[in-house]
């Protein structure tokens, strides 16, 4: 049974990094553009020296070498086959003409900090569940209205979820799309709805013909894997998902993954909104334009390794955490993995720490083949105000150094 009692909302920006950046090149607008290029992809000013008039020339695809992905793409991108993590030169292939962006972080992170606000000075009982979207608990909002019938309940929740949706466009000047449902899941599904700038809500009495009709893959929690096997079986919608025998998905799913799969599958999720988790870890990292050889790139990689352990430092600080454990992660040109990770004496927060560990870390692989990705994550964290001391260490010299 679906718990009715309460009104939860998905809100997500739409094309979140790819808009931001419209903001700033607005003539743009309209046109098929990608962002996840390089510092080479970085837009040319040019000011004519009669008039002093100024204009830019971007980047395309077009001739793209190299194996960057996709961050994101707009709405016209989209349209061509583009999408998010997307290899770029396949989106080559498809779109050449395509403009191309590099990927701007500190600016995404202003603009998630500007809606997060706008949203909680009208419902602040949210989850943040990354830098473009939240759910919003919308129970208590309506509910001081006085008893209501379920129609005034949620005719209630979509004023809130406008005015809502009014105020991150005041603060922003973007759009974003927002779902308001009885749970979390349901809202989650609904909010890809009726993209871009939706607002969706969807009632018990709903699921059946706007859920049901939906791939079982567009259940948060539904991987590829799970779906090409569901599809394997026959059961190509979440109506069919709904309607299987819960014990013949248990035998084929396994226990625990079968019979949330029938839940799910039936609207029914009981997750409350977390205003606040504690992360597991924190973590950069960067795929090369081209592998890279522990000798001969040797300057190249040293100045990556400092740069993924000082943004990992920045994001430590910003956030007011402390680590104890560092590690690394190393992505080969025949795509295996290694990991490694050291202990510390002292939680830090610290570049030069993060690099010391890390570079011990290193000294523990064996560098046999080139090297495509490379990664510092930082895990077994603190508040830092709780840390007895955070003392910098002197970096030591890495295996890039």
């Amino acid at each position: 049974m679906i718990d009715r009692s309460r009104l939860i909302a998905h809100l997500d920006m739409d094309a979140f990094y790819a808009s931001v950046e419209l903001l700033r090149y607005p003539e743009l607008r309209g046109l098929p553009v990608v962002v996840g290029g390089g510092s080479r992809h970085q837009p040319q000013q040019h000011v004519d020296p009669i008039t002093g008039a100024v204009s830019r020339t971007f980047a395309t695809l077009r001739g793209y070498r190299g194996r960057g992905v996709i961050t994101t793409a707009t709405y016209e991108a989209r349209a061509l086959g583009l999408h998010s993590a997307q290899g770029m030169m396949k989106a080559a292939a498809l779109a050449p003409d395509a403009k191309v962006l590099p990927a701007d972080f500190d600016e995404y992170r202003r603009h998630s900090r500007r809606f997060k606000a706008a949203v909680a000075g009208i419902a602040p009982h949210i989850e943040d569940r990354g830098i473009d979207e939240i759910y919003i608990d919308l129970t208590g909002l309506v509910d001081a209205r006085g008893p209501l019938a379920e129609a005034a309940r949620f005719d209630a929740a979509r004023e809130l979820a406008q005015a809502i949706k009014d105020a991150v466009r005041r603060a922003t000047a973007l759009s974003c799309s927002i779902a308001v449902a009885p749970n979390k899941l349901l809202a989650k599904i609904a909010s890809e709805l009726d993209k871009p700038d939706g607002l969706t809500i969807i009632r018990p009495a709903d699921i059946a013909t706007r859920i049901w009709p939906l791939p079982p893959r567009k259940i948060n929690g539904i991987g590829p894997k799970s779906a090409d096997r569901l599809d394997a079986l026959g059961v190509t919608t979440i109506g069919q998902l709904a309607a299987a025998d819960r014990v013949w998905l248990c035998e084929r799913f396994g226990r625990s993954h079968g019979a949330w799969m029938h839940e799910a599958a039936n609207g029914r999720d009981s997750r409350a909104v977390e205003t606040f988790s504690e992360p597991q870890s924190i973590s950069r990292e960067t795929t090369f334009d081209r592998d890279l050889h522990v000798k001969r790139d040797r300057d190249e990689l040293g100045e990556i390794f400092t740069a993924l352990c000082e943004g990992l430092s920045d994001d430590l600080q910003r956030k007011g955490y402390a680590a104890r454990t560092i590690g690394i992660k190393l992505r080969f040109e025949d795509f295996g993995t290694v990991t490694r990770d050291r202990t510390i004496g002292v939680p830090t927060q610290e570049a030069a720490a993060i690099r010391e560990a890390a570079g011990r870390c290193l000294a523990r692989v064996t560098f046999d083949r080139r090297i495509r990705l490379l990664g510092v994550r930082a895990s077994g964290l603190g508040r830092a105000d709780d840390a007895a001391a955070l003392s910098p260490r002197a970096a030591e010299p890495s295996l890039f150094d």
